[in-house]
């Protein structure tokens, strides 16, 4: 787990200098390093959206994929900390995150989902939307999200998670 001081320090670099592009790269390049500094060790696997497409995912894994115009937007940030504080109970749903922090990046998910500015998508083992939050969600919501799912009722029946 990142220590709360991680964050505050992206949130005080982007207050300091908002206004001139070089603070903005430096801001950037921080949020990053967070973000490198939660994925590690974690237990949840986080992939980049440039990377992956959807449809490989098909009744293998449930996808929670985090949108963000930068990653030194506080809330995909807060996201990726409460994601990966409980990645036991994303891993006992086949859970996998995908990142996607550029706006411009034309990423599939980016395309197909059509986010505006922070999103986090919930998509099922189906390859449906499951859900949508314009806001970070705890991982025990969304763990309750996806245990209401009648295919996460079905493996709950059947033994298999």
């Amino acid at each position: 787990m990142v220590a709360p001081d991680a964050a505050t320090a992206v949130g005080r670099a982007a207050e300091a200098a908002a206004d001139t592009d070089a603070a903005r790269t430096e801001i950037a390049t921080e949020a990053e390093a967070v973000v490198s500094e939660l994925a590690p060790g974690s237990g949840v696997p986080l992939l980049d959206a440039a990377d992956v497409e959807i449809d490989d995912f098909l009744w293998v894994n449930r996808l929670v994929i985090v949108f963000s115009d930068t990653p030194a937007d506080p809330r995909f940030t807060r996201q990726l900390e409460m994601l990966t504080a409980r990645p036991a109970d994303l891993a006992t749903r086949d859970v996998v995150v995908i990142v996607d922090t550029d706006r411009n990046s034309g990423s599939p998910a980016r395309a197909r989902l059509r986010p505006r500015g922070f999103s986090m998508v919930l998509i099922g083992k189906d390859g449906e939307v499951d859900l949508r939050k314009p806001f970070p969600w705890d991982v025990r919501e969304l763990s309750r999200s996806i245990d209401k799912t009648p295919l996460r009722q079905q493996e709950i029946r059947d033994g298999s998670r």
